[in-house]
């Protein structure tokens, strides 16, 4: 009975395991705390050491934020405090800054959602709690203390492609079909909690990241489901890819059934309500699960619809008009795919991304061109009026 109970005991910690996994940390926060300025000494007119600051910098060494979080288990970090002026030393050590290395992407902000940094490259850096000034006469030799305050770290991935679609859609799937990745793959929703990035590379040795993240719900922008921790990942890639089942999606089976067409117009409008900039991004759709019978007949379907789509959603009897977006998003292309089946479409679909992502970067630089161009004359015309 004790041999069974051990065994039992063994498989179950395996599953804790397997499921801990699936835990992903990609938000941390820490009370950073400068050290104080050291004391001056009014005899002699000695002053004090400043006190060391607290400094965030992203390092492309650092893969996560757990490696913080371990470093720091109180999760407040201080810088050192300044040392006092004395007589065999008139000025008083400054204390040393602590600085505290974060992947590449990590936003830095106040609890009250105020952005302090930025860093998107390796090296960026910000201080987030100054050291207090040492002690000088205009404050009496007296040190002052540091500054005191909670930050966040977001951590937004960075890559090219981001998969956008409702649980089960096939994005995993399609994932491990186009790159080298191993994501957890089941015939239930919510398979992926954690995003998964795979490196697509081409015989050119081009290189593409796609990041799986996980599935969306209906009431996203509201933080329902996976909410915020999915859609603040998309802001940072490149090209949005809509990965959607041509079955159409059913959250459970006391939800009602949503079409393909459903399931494009919901994923557009969750988009719109958490930020309308994420609809200036360049996006495919991909069109999943086309090896299913009866997948050609919907596709067929599915394409007219999509061509004369001003006038579908204004019929209530073919769109719940609750899901209509007040801004339509521009597919670049619409591709069939069988990420299982089919290696021919997802050859297509991967050099179609590519040429999307080549041109949108084309057209960037045309714009940036045309801005400096535009800055150099406005310069020359101020300076030919000054003389």
């Amino acid at each position: 009975m004790v041999y069974l109970s051990s065994i039992l005991f063994r498989q179950s910690k395996k599953a804790k395991d397997l499921r801990f996994d699936q835990r992903w940390r990609d938000r941390v926060r820490l009370f950073a705390m400068g050290g104080a300025g050291g004391n001056g000494l009014p005899k002699v007119g000695g002053i004090g050491g400043s006190g060391g600051s607290v400094i965030v910098e992203a390092s492309d060494k650092v893969k996560n934020l757990d490696a913080i979080v371990k470093a720091n288990p109180t999760k407040r970090v201080k810088g050192e405090d300044g040392g006092s002026s004395r007589k065999v030393r008139l000025l008083g050590e400054i204390g040393e800054s602590v600085t505290v290395k974060v992947p590449i992407g990590v936003s830095v902000t106040t609890d009250e959602g105020e952005q302090i940094a930025d860093l998107c490259k390796d090296g960026d850096k910000c201080v987030v709690a100054k050291g207090g000034m040492g002690g000088i006469e205009a404050s009496q030799f007296l040190g002052s203390k540091g500054e005191r305050r909670p930050v966040r770290l977001n951590l937004k991935l960075l890559g090219d492609i981001g998969f956008v679609g409702f649980p089960n859609a096939g994005k995993s799937t399609l994932l491990k079909a186009i790159s080298r990745a191993s994501p957890k793959i089941a015939n239930y929703p919510f398979t992926t909690l954690r995003p998964n990035i795979g490196e697509c590379e081409f015989e050119d040795f081009r290189r593409i990241t796609f990041v799986d993240l996980p599935g969306l719900i209906e009431g996203a922008h509201q933080n329902l489901g996976m909410g915020h921790s999915f859609l603040k990942h998309v802001e940072r890639t490149r090209i949005l890819l809509f990965v959607v089942d041509i079955n159409g999606f059913q959250f459970k089976p006391s939800s009602p059934m949503r079409s393909a067409l459903e399931t494009i117009l919901i994923l557009n409008k969750e988009l719109e309500l958490y930020k309308k900039d994420m609809l200036d991004k360049p996006a495919v759709c991909a069109i999943t699960k086309m090896d299913m019978k009866g997948s050609e007949k919907k596709f067929d379907e599915l394409k007219e619809q999509l061509s004369d789509i001003d006038n579908v959603i204004k019929d209530p009897e073919i769109i719940n008009q609750e899901f209509v977006p007040d801004r339509l998003i521009n597919f670049e292309g619409i591709l069939p795919i069988s990420a299982k089946f089919s290696p021919k479409t997802i050859e297509c679909l991967k050099y179609e991304v590519r040429d999307v992502m080549d041109n949108n970067e084309i057209i960037q630089n045309k714009r940036l061109l045309q801005e400096l161009e535009g800055n150099v004359e406005l310069k020359l015309s101020q300076k030919s009026v000054l003389f």
